[in-house]
């Protein structure tokens, strides 16, 4: 008994931490509007076949259902995304780098990043692409804000630059700060549509379900106001009968 009640007297006790360190704990940075669509997400599919697809598997979505999602034909599919040898258009992306040469090289096989952008949302993922920085201690002389030791390199060095661990320039990328940041919310939303791939099928057929469904409410409603006006108008034409038969009462 005296366990329950000192777990119940330490319970506010807990959740007045967790608050208090909750409002310290500063949100990280919101990805730059840019818009959800299928020209973003072709975008960031082109970069991350370019520059990620030699080590991070998305073999959650085949190339078909690519194409198909985004208007591309199975030429341009081949062309421009089925980088590396041997890619299959029936199957997903799979890495140029075998599981094996993971292992040996980095330790464990590189993750799939659309189950990061499933799990911890889109907001996360660009924190942690945009979150590296220069770190001489690490063995690949990377290391991440939000991912302390991470054995991933910053690959996109050479386009947002490197920077230290207080944020000092040492190397200044080939594009501009806005650029790269367009390219860093293409490759993440690219991971986002792939981490859930009907979600541009669901928004085509969504407004016809919503109409539907209003079509229905006003068709139930006015089902509703009939169906009730016949049940009045049959208590009124029975209370009517029986007034009308009732015999008068005689006054002496």
């Amino acid at each position: 008994m005296s366990k329950i009640l000192s777990r119940a007297a330490l319970g506010p006790l807990f959740a007045l931490v967790t608050a208090a360190h909750a409002a310290t704990v500063t949100p990280p940075p919101a990805p730059p509007a840019v818009p959800f669509t299928k020209a973003t997400v072709i975008a960031g599919a082109r970069f991350f076949a370019d520059h990620c697809s030699a080590c991070h598997a998305v073999n959650n979505l085949r190339y078909k259902r690519m194409g198909a999602d985004l208007g591309l034909s199975a030429a341009v599919i081949k062309k421009s995304f089925m980088k590396p040898g041997g890619a299959n258009y029936l199957k997903g992306m799979q890495p140029a780098m075998t599981q094996a040469e993971a292992k040996k090289w980095l330790g464990l096989p590189p993750p799939n990043l659309s189950h990061m952008a499933r799990a911890l949302g889109p907001r996360f993922l660009y924190t942690y692409l945009t979150s590296f920085y220069w770190d001489p201690q690490r063995p690949s002389g990377w290391n991440n804000h939000v991912f302390p030791n991470v054995a991933m390199p910053n690959i996109l060095a050479p386009w947002g630059g490197i920077y230290t661990k207080n944020g000092t320039l040492l190397v200044p990328g080939r594009e501009s700060p806005a650029v790269f940041d367009r390219h860093v919310a293409d490759v993440v939303a690219f991971l986002r549509y792939a981490s859930d791939p009907s979600i541009f099928e669901r928004r085509a057929i969504g407004r016809y379900v919503i109409g539907a469904f209003i079509i229905l409410s006003i068709l139930a409603y006015l089902l509703k106001k009939d169906y009730w006006r016949e049940v009045h108008d049959k208590d009124d034409h029975s209370g009517s009968q029986k007034s009308a038969t009732r015999k008068p009462t005689r006054k002496d």
